[in-house]
């Protein structure tokens, strides 16, 4: 069968996670599903006609008896994931997040509600996917799989992080959707940097503002600290990394100390991790708050970081919202 991605042409079978600055996180995930075949044979992956895309290519040439490629056919994909683990496997199946949307009942009922020990890996998230436009582009894929219960989403900020959320998984119980990017991002964390799936890492520690987000956009909440610091604001920034279940004693705990929260992604404000978290404030502890997020609009078609500055997802702008006279 033709692969219906072998456009991206900037993969690499045998790279092994190095101090490489720029990497996308689905190359983290690529090479941790490689080295969990070798490590654990219930593994399996699954894909529907993207194997080089979403980085299976090496998994897939290595152990092609514990691969399948189900061709443009996500609910069927999702479906039989399902009955896999259903047989004691773990399969890992993998497309582009907006593309797992066609598979959202099946998601539903197969894997969801028979709390299937399903791997949902979405690559291609946010604008960031860059020239191939809206039409690839998911920006509402945390909302759309948030409300299912028994599901866990993640979305790891750099291709180590990713690795490592890899790993963990073929150890977690449950069903999971992992979300990745296509492009390369900067390595936000070490190798010493814990990872525990349910526990928002808090990246910097400050007194006056909460900057909270996750995936590779966390490369420029970092970078509005440095200019925040500048003007003598202490932001505390926070990595959360698993947005359902959320680490809503980080969350809390971190709010009641600087009194100003300001939370930051690649994904539409509706229904994202913003939306979730103001309704943790909301009922716990209410905190002023803002959202820097794509506002109610699709992508274009660009190079990614023209379409992050295009969509308002600017160091500028993270910079503006902790304007302490925004909060009145």
């Amino acid at each position: 069968m033709t692969d219906r991605a072998n456009r991206d042409s900037n993969y690499t079978q045998n790279q092994v996670p190095n101090q490489v600055p720029d990497r996308a996180t689905r190359n983290g995930f690529g090479e941790a599903l490689l080295q969990l075949g070798r490590t654990n044979p219930r593994v399996v992956a699954l894909t529907a006609d993207l194997t080089g895309s979403v980085r299976m290519h090496a998994f897939s040439q290595k152990y092609p008896d514990r691969f399948w490629n189900v061709g443009i056919a996500e609910q069927n994909m999702a479906g039989l994931s399902a009955g896999l683990s259903f047989g004691g496997l773990i399969p890992f199946a993998a497309t582009y997040g907006v593309f797992w949307g066609r598979a959202w009942d099946q998601v539903r009922v197969s894997i969801c509600i028979s709390n299937a020990n399903v791997k949902m890996i979405s690559t291609h998230c946010g604008v960031t996917v860059g020239e191939d436009g809206a039409t690839a582009q998911a920006l509402e894929d945390v909302g759309m799989f948030a409300s299912l219960p028994n599901l866990t989403i993640l979305s790891p900020c750099d291709d180590l992080e990713a690795y490592k959320a890899t790993l963990a998984l073929a150890e977690f119980k449950g069903p999971v959707y992992m979300r990745l990017s296509r492009s390369p991002s900067p390595r936000l964390t070490k190798k010493e940097t814990p990872f525990v799936i349910g526990r928002a890492e808090i990246m910097r520690k400050g007194k006056d503002v909460t900057l909270i987000g996750y995936g590779p956009i966390l490369a420029r909440v970092l970078r509005a600290a440095e200019e925040l610091r500048a003007q003598n604001i202490d932001a505390e920034v926070i990595n959360c990394h698993t947005i359902k279940p959320l680490d809503t004693h980080t969350i809390l705990q971190s709010a009641k100390k600087t009194g100003a929260v300001v939370v930051v992604e690649d994904h539409q404000k509706i229904g994202g991790l913003g939306s979730m978290i103001a309704a943790v404030l909301a009922e716990h502890h209410p905190t002023p708050m803002k959202i820097v997020a794509v506002n109610d609009r699709f992508g274009e078609s660009g190079k990614p970081e023209e379409l992050l500055d295009l969509v308002g997802l600017t160091v500028k702008k993270i910079v503006e919202k902790v304007d302490k006279n925004r909060f009145v």
